[in-house]
């Protein structure tokens, strides 16, 4: 493919300074970049790169040096790039239909420019919409229900009654419905709960690789509409994560926590329990949340505080040895001086 600087700008939305004409056949950074491809600017602390890139073109935000370069100004060059990419790099999955060596179960009803892979196992009484594409591996337990333009990679699984929205893309090795964590004593042993519950996913979610999201014990579980969640997540049963939140690699999220929407876990933040996050509140990377958060916060640390304390804080960490030898000192210094007081 090889389009115009006209042309990109027209598809981005955005406006051309310098030549309309120059035209580009790829992509690459600002490092790699050379002649026919175009690369991007998002950090002003790379601005000096724009005077030496090789690139045919930039794309900066409006009033950025442009060095004497090819511009295509658009308000968002990161999300201009990433559009550039799907333009020329991704391109539409071609229908295969159900390939010999993929099971199908009784009942099922399966829309239309499917696709479904050897290996791939769909039990009795699942749906599957239109354009949805399961590799080798997944496993659809019985009455399990996918909707459109999905895509399950290798090794998925949906267990029993579960519901996938339309738009998702979940990576290999996930598992959309394992049993909650539920048992109750008995004696010195532990009663299995039964985890009767579904888990729900809407709509334009991503799912990363190794994730497993447990099944409610009585009712829903659920990711709501347009949320990204990384490699290695646990969210447990009876969770409800809003829309459009970002949960970052190796989050654990326990059972009946409810999270706002546009919520971001950085990775590996543990949240206890029964609590809720407040909407467009982001927990920084490792940090454990013991109790409910408000919304619009930053928050960081072991137990979360917000975050100018906990910065605050870190900074004193490195001085606490030489804090304890001068606080010994002091108390020395203070028993000796007792000392002559009471022999007066």
């Amino acid at each position: 493919m090889e389009k115009t600087l006209k042309e990109l700008a027209e598809y981005l939305g955005g406006r051309v300074a310098g030549d309309e004409t120059a035209r580009v056949r790829g992509l690459a950074s600002l490092d790699d970049a050379g002649e026919g491809e175009i690369t991007f600017l998002a950090n002003p602390k790379y601005a000096a790169k724009v005077a030496t890139t090789r690139a045919t073109a930039v794309i900066l935000p409006p009033g950025a040096d442009s060095h004497g370069r090819n511009v295509i100004e658009v308000k968002n060059p990161y999300l201009a790039f990433a559009k550039l990419l799907t333009l020329f790099h991704v391109r539409p999955l071609q229908a295969k239909g159900v390939m010999a060596g993929a099971h199908i179960g009784d009942d099922v009803v399966i829309g239309n420019e499917v696709t479904v892979y050897p290996g791939a196992y769909v039990g009795n009484g699942v749906r599957l919409g239109n354009r949805v594409t399961l590799y080798p591996g997944v496993v659809l337990y019985e009455g399990a229900s996918v909707g459109d333009d999905v895509t399950l990679h290798a090794n998925v699984t949906v267990r029993e009654r579960c519901r996938v929205g339309s738009r998702v893309i979940v990576h290999s090795g996930t598992v959309i419905g394992s049993d909650g964590f539920g048992y109750a004593p008995d004696g010195k042993g532990w009663y299995k709960i039964p985890q009767i519950g579904i888990v729900v996913i809407e709509d334009d979610v991503e799912i990363g690789a190794n994730v497993a999201i447990d099944r409610a014990a009585l009712e829903v579980t659920l990711i709501r509409r347009g949320t990204k969640i990384d490699n290695l997540v646990q969210i447990a049963h009876n969770c409800v994560i809003g829309e459009n939140c970002m949960i970052v690699s190796q989050v654990g999220i326990s059972g009946s926590t409810k999270l706002g929407e546009h919520v971001t876990l950085a990775g590996q933040v543990g949240v206890a329990g029964h609590l809720e996050i407040g909407e467009n509140t982001m927990v920084g990377a490792k940090s454990g949340v013991p109790g409910n958060l408000p919304a619009n916060g930053m928050f960081s640390g072991i137990p979360a505080i917000p975050h100018r304390e906990w910065l605050r804080s870190s900074a004193v960490i490195s001085q606490l040895p030489e804090m304890r030898k001068t606080l010994n000192a002091l108390q020395k210094r203070i028993a000796e001086v007792e000392e002559k007081l009471a022999a007066e």
